[in-house]
């Protein structure tokens, strides 16, 4: 017999460390009602730059939190990605086409970050909330569940004082060491690359031809990644060989010959710091247990070169958190959180494959038909190809109701092109849209195409019913929305659809293409 009941909590969530992954699942939880208590080690933000970008998909979220703007303020558009040998050949290059998901008015896909910079800003838009009671310098010590809720005892690392915290749920995003992970006893899978790395990050002091491209040095022995960070930071990336050491790099003097191999001199940049790091291919047995949830680095770890290790964290904790704040609110069955899992997971292993296939390239070892794959139209296609980098958001399984794949709509992320509304307001479609979920009509009330108990269905979880109109017409309803730039109903038309279903974090659950019910948990 449980000694609390339900109601005996301090706070919906509690949330283990305060990173990327922590920040966001704490701002979409607070967003949505919820209150979250926070754990975080560190006073400060660590200094260090570690993730280098951040995409369109991830920035459609940061929008959804209301912080996008301020977001864009601290990150620049990426120009585009190539593999370079060091004679000059170009091995392969990624060009960023022009964003869909209409994010910061629709510059590329994606952006270079100031990792410290950006954060910074993520944990000013927390001070926002006073249901989110941020907790630094503090250490998550221990972990009891019951059924009603989790137990956090945790110790402040200045006085040594143990407080216990009670709350429904726990997300442990405390990073790829995560105490809390192995205090649920759940085992990590995978390896570590014995190759080390040194990592420099330095201050730019003058432009120099092509620094805006994100440049992969293509070499067996001797690989590099050079970026540009943004805020006039730039950041190389160079194993060290076999007989090397940490020791032999104890000062930028030491370290000052690898950049100056690569052409880079005093002229160019200043060294600001240099660290060291192994690649991990790594994933958690089970990313949930009982009600503590495992998120980022404590899911999943991967090498950096598709740049998506962060992002993968940040999109595990805002799936994760709009379901857990419609749970604790009494709008969503328990049962959803079944759903993180299954939509995740597949998520974090696509960004991982593609990793490792990046990381085979720049260091010589693809073959080319692994090149080929990677570059190549496959055939038969309904839609536009595009390579992995590049293509759009899909879910792979979880809160669908009907088949994936390239001829299906569901499953796929919306669009977000400009709209009009039926007072001509102008605006990106998640500002015109009702929040929650939405059936969505090609020039017709969704309302109409559904049976009785498929609206009963939506009905229950509070869904709204929008006409998408051609311009070419007069709005009919209230609710009409205007597709402003003819983006929207052809690329219903693209995949014979004239209702969808739109879940909360803009993903299509169902279609009149295959079936309109809502999906089974």
């Amino acid at each position: 017999m449980s000694q609390h009941n339900a109601s005996d909590v301090d706070a919906d969530v509690a949330i283990v460390g305060y990173g990327p992954t922590g920040l966001i699942g704490a701002l979409t939880l607070a967003s949505k009602g919820a209150s979250v208590v926070a754990f975080e080690r560190e006073e400060d933000i660590y200094a260090r730059a570690r993730a280098v970008t951040v995409n369109d998909w991830t920035m459609r979220i940061l929008q959804e939190l209301g912080v996008d703007e301020r977001i864009g303020s601290v990150i620049e558009p990426q120009r585009a990605l190539r593999w370079v040998t060091y004679d000059g050949h170009e091995v392969m290059r990624v060009e960023h086409p022009p964003s869909t998901l209409g994010t910061l008015g629709r510059k590329p896909r994606f952006y270079n970050i100031y990792q410290p910079s950006m954060e910074a800003e993520l944990r000013a838009c927390g001070e926002a909330y006073d249901a989110l009671d941020v907790r630094y310098g503090t250490e998550v010590v221990g972990i009891e569940q019951d059924e009603n809720g989790v137990t956090v005892t945790a110790r402040d690392l200045a006085t040594g004082e143990e407080t216990t915290t009670r709350a429904r749920y726990v997300i442990a995003a405390d990073g790829g060491s995560s105490p809390v992970r192995k205090m649920l006893g759940v085992p990590m899978h995978g390896e570590t690359v014995d190759t080390l790395w040194i990592v420099i990050d330095c201050r730019v002091k003058r432009w120099w031809p092509d620094r805006d491209f994100l440049t992969f040095w293509t070499d067996k022995d001797r690989p590099v990644v050079d970026i540009a960070l943004s805020a006039g930071n730039h950041r190389w990336e160079i194993p060290l060989k076999p007989d090397e050491t940490e020791a032999d790099f104890a000062t930028s003097a030491e370290v000052w010959p690898l950049l100056k191999a690569l052409g880079v001199t005093e002229d160019d940049v200043e060294i600001h710091q240099h660290a060291f790091y192994r690649h991990h291919v790594r994933m958690a047995e089970t990313f949930r247990s009982g009600r503590v949830f495992l998120a980022g680095d404590a899911a999943h770890l991967m090498p950096p070169w598709a740049g998506a290790g962060m992002q993968t964290g940040m999109r595990d904790a805002h799936n994760l958190g709009w379901k857990l704040a419609g749970v604790v609110a009494g709008h969503l069955e328990e049962a959803w959180l079944e759903t993180y899992e299954a939509e995740r997971r597949p998520s974090a292993e696509l960004y991982t494959r593609l990793a490792v296939g990046l990381g085979r390239v720049i260091k010589q070892e693809a073959t080319p038909e692994e090149l080929d794959a990677m570059t190549r139209v496959p055939e038969g296609l309904v839609t536009p190809w595009e390579p992995p980098l590049n293509a759009p958001p899909m879910l792979a399984a979880g809160w669908i109701t009907g088949e994936i794949g390239d001829a299906s709509i569901v499953g796929r992320y919306v669009p977000q092109p400009l709209m009009c509304d039926a007072l001509g307001h102008i605006e990106r479609l998640d500002q015109l849209m009702p929040k929650g979920f939405v059936l969505l009509g090609a020039d017709l009330d969704p309302a109409s195409a559904l049976t009785p108990e498929q609206k009963a269905g939506w009905d229950a979880l509070g869904a709204s019913y929008v006409a998408v109109r051609t311009k070419t017409r007069h709005t009919e309803g209230a609710g009409d929305l205007v597709d402003l730039e003819e983006a929207l109903l052809p690329w219903f038309e693209r995949y014979g659809a004239r209702v969808i279903a739109v879940r909360p974090d803009k993903f299509v659950a169902a279609a009149d293409t295959s079936d309109l019910t809502v999906p089974a948990l």
